[in-house]
């Protein structure tokens, strides 16, 4: 893990909530001279640290209202099909996130979809037909608190 300093925290801050700040501000808010700041965030990109840059959007101006958490429960650990299912996850749009879990289920999908009719065909045409899923159980997203 780097090194990160009290400055590096602050960037990182700034930039989660606002990754379009210009350089110029971002180094007025932590203090730093604009040459410093951009070489200070390069470094962290260098590093790693920050991976990529994201633009945050509104499901429900997209026409998605549909959102749910997914529990999958795979049939076996078989590595291939383990990894088919991880290969068709990561081609779906409608699959906003998936994470491996330990406990009950195996995989925990963040799907949004326009309705619970897309839905419905999310699962029966897509999620049931891949040969490692056995169960899939559906929670719905009522308000998000905290994205």
């Amino acid at each position: 893990m780097p090194n990160l300093t009290d400055t590096d925290m602050l960037v990182l801050d700034i930039l989660r909530h606002d990754s379009r700040i210009s350089n110029a501000d971002l180094a007025e808010k932590v203090g730093l001279s604009a040459s410093s700041c951009w070489r200070r965030v390069r470094a962290l990109e260098d590093l790693g640290v920050i991976r990529s840059y994201t633009v945050s959007l509104d499901d429900d101006k997209l026409g998605l209202g549909f959102k749910s958490i997914v529990h999958v429960q795979l049939t076996r650990h078989d590595p291939d099909k383990v990894s088919a299912f991880i290969r068709a996850i990561r081609e779906r749009e409608e699959v906003r996130a998936c994470y491996a879990t330990t406990g009950q289920s195996d995989y925990h999908l963040h799907v949004v979809c326009p309705d619970l009719a897309a839905y419905n065909r999310f699962l029966e045409d897509f999620l049931f037909r891949i040969p490692a899923v056995a169960s899939a159980q559906t929670n719905l997203i009522l308000r998000s608190i905290k994205e």
